[in-house]
């Protein structure tokens, strides 16, 4: 059961990252953008920067669940 659980939870995980990623990769393109305000471009760049930490927790975390798995 615990190795099914823990295939459940990387599986979890990598989606989780890939949605981090995504956000993270949206929010520098915002950040970029010279047509927006210099607040909606400060705002991006800041929530890039916690995409980009969520995005390495939940692969760290994802990593941990697949080795788990494999035992």
């Amino acid at each position: 059961m615990d190795k099914v659980q823990n295939a459940a939870n990387y599986v979890s995980e990598t989606v989780k990252g890939a949605v981090s990623t995504g956000s993270k990769e949206a929010n520098k393109e915002v950040a970029k953008d010279s047509n927006a305000s210099i607040g909606t471009r400060a705002g991006a760049a800041k929530d890039a920067v916690g995409d980009k930490f969520d995005e390495q927790k939940h692969d760290a975390s994802a990593d941990v669940h697949k080795e788990a798995a494999k035992h």
